[in-house]
């Protein structure tokens, strides 16, 4: 890899200059967890990226940073196919927040956001890390049941079977959908991996939690207490 193209590298995964104005640099800004079109080759390289990303350039697994959607601020809503249901498809931007207008097959958050508190999860399925953090939402999940909050996933630029395959080898109760076209990531700015979104009742976030220290249970148990209760 040359210098120009190591450069090009740590420029997209450290989230502070990911997220500069367009102005700055005349390249696109591609973030490295959502990959490229060709990303059924690249989504083991991708995800390894990302875990040496956060040694590499520093970013503190405690610390937020600028990627994904900051506290103070709402998540935007959409809905997106759950892996294990038979819908296939895009993720809708636009949802409908109703629910007699919602199907059942994808997950909504704009009805969840609504019912009460969220733990969002933003996941490459080829990143071991990344991945984690999902096995330690489902496993602090019932803990948090009788306070109302909800636990879900996201996989950012996988399909329907790889996303389904981790649910079934994992035994994800949580829903876990699917952003096939990365059209979710970019929305919510995803250009790093772990990344979980603490979201209050009615869509706005309370925190934001970068990096690998939470697939720890514990760790990530006492930050979702944050939540509180409905």
């Amino acid at each position: 890899m040359s210098g120009e193209e190591q450069d090009d590298l740590l420029q997209r995964l450290d989230p502070d200059r990911a997220a500069a104005p367009a102005s700055q640099s005349d390249r696109p800004r591609t973030p490295v967890a959502l990959g490229s079109r060709r990303y059924q080759w690249l989504a083991g390289l991708f995800g390894l990226a990302l875990i040496v990303g956060f040694s590499i350039v520093g970013l503190s697994s405690h610390g937020t940073g600028t990627a994904g959607v900051p506290a103070g601020q709402t998540l935007r809503a959409f809905a997106a196919p759950l892996a294990t249901s038979t819908l296939i498809g895009d993720a809708n931007l636009h949802p409908p927040c109703t629910e007699s207008h919602h199907d059942p097959r994808a997950l909504n958050t704009c009805l969840l956001m609504r019912r009460g508190p969220l733990v969002l999860d933003f996941f490459v399925t080829g990143s071991a890390k990344c991945v984690r953090t999902v096995d330690a939402m489902q496993s602090i999940a019932r803990r948090f049941a009788t306070s109302g909050i909800q636990f879900a996933a996201v996989a950012v630029r996988a399909g329907p079977g790889a996303t389904r395959r981790l649910v079934r080898r994992h035994g994800w109760t949580i829903p876990v959908a699917y952003d096939r076209d990365g059209a979710v990531g970019e929305s919510d700015g995803v250009v790093v991996c772990p990344l979980i979104e603490l979201v209050r009742r009615g869509g706005v976030v309370a925190r934001r939690l970068i990096g690998g220290h939470w697939d720890r249970p514990a760790a990530l148990a006492a930050q979702v207490q944050v939540l509180g209760t409905r």
